[in-house]
């Protein structure tokens, strides 16, 4: 048995019937328990599987294969299932975004998409509800996970803050179908570019959006929308058209309090977590299923869920 001071060789005597196994032992186990939780924390916390062999040959003098401390990792799956499966509540505000992670499948290297929820609860703390990875195709996989949080008792949402992907709006649609949405405006901002005719027009153009997004109140922005979209009616047509249509959809936080509102504008929060995740999950750069992608980006969001829902108020509902 490997442990952490080294490989320890035990004698069990052999009984005619094969019954006797020391209960100080678990059968089976080609660990100590404490040595396999530490090799699944070091490569949760980001160290790749080779390294987490070598540091282990260094403190034990037991060279781990690869594929051993992937085993190890294993272990964790009780856990995060659990964890991914929990009931959930009431949530008044939904935050969804997705990311991609390379995963190895029959010979091929496909990226998986990973999708993740998140929200903000009654107490007005963060917290983490959902993630799913998965090479299926986008509408589908939305689908299916957004009905999952349903199932496991997801009630109460007053709004769905998310960029427009069509897959996610398609999903968005058939399971929240009443639930008014924010489209982010970081990503509006972002996507305006696009249909800016001429570099030198980008800080104008981006400076217009940004105040219809900080107007006092609907209306305003509504007029400065009327305004702005007249403004490159002439000189940048298809931008033009795109603000009329498109800018609307970042209008839906007006309907919010006030004091919400700078936390629904976007969903530049989930852009933190997915830096984090990416931090980590940059040492694997190649998954060699959607299970190993599935178990440590779990892991992961389950630590920091844990810190957000223990951490300060992200919301006031009272002061709201």
């Amino acid at each position: 048995m490997t442990t952490r001071v080294g490989a320890v060789t035990f004698a069990v005597p052999q009984v005619r019937d094969g019954s006797f196994y020391p209960s100080a032992l678990e059968r089976g186990l080609r660990s100590e328990r404490a040595l396999t939780l530490a090799l699944a924390e070091m490569y949760v916390q980001g160290v790749s599987t080779r390294r987490v062999a070598a540091i282990t040959e260094q403190l034990c003098g037991v060279e781990l294969s690869s594929s051993q401390v992937s085993r190890a990792t294993a272990q964790l799956d009780p856990i995060l299932d659990q964890w991914r499966t929990r009931p959930l509540g009431e949530l008044p505000y939904l935050y969804l975004d997705a990311r991609y992670e390379k995963v190895r499948q029959d010979g091929q290297v496909r990226d998986a998409a990973v999708l993740i929820a998140t929200g903000v609860n009654r107490a007005g703390h963060r917290q983490i509800v959902g993630v799913s990875v998965s090479l299926s195709e986008q509408e589908v996989h939305w689908r299916q996970f957004l009905q999952g949080l349903v199932a496991r008792g997801l009630v109460g949402i007053q709004l769905v803050i998310s960029d427009a992907h069509s897959g996610l709006q398609a999903a968005r649609r058939a399971v929240f179908g009443g639930v008014p949405w924010q489209r982010c405006q970081f990503h509006l901002q972002q996507n305006a570019g696009a249909y800016v005719p001429r570099q030198d027009q980008r800080a104008e153009v981006a400076a217009d959006i940004r105040a219809i997004f900080t107007a006092l109140n609907r209306h305003e922005a509504e007029t400065l929308l009327v305004k702005t979209v007249q403004k490159y009616a002439k000189a940048a047509p298809r931008l033009s058209a795109w603000l009329e249509t498109a800018i609307p959809e970042g209008l839906t936080v007006f309907a919010f309090p006030a004091a919400h509102r700078r936390r629904l504008r976007t969903t530049n929060g989930v852009e933190r977590l997915n830096k984090e995740i990416r931090r980590r999950t940059r040492v694997v750069s190649i998954f060699p299923n959607e299970a190993s992608c599935l178990r440590l980006v779990s892991a992961i969001l389950m630590e920091i869920s844990e810190d957000w829902e223990t951490s300060t108020i992200y919301l006031a509902f009272d002061a709201a």
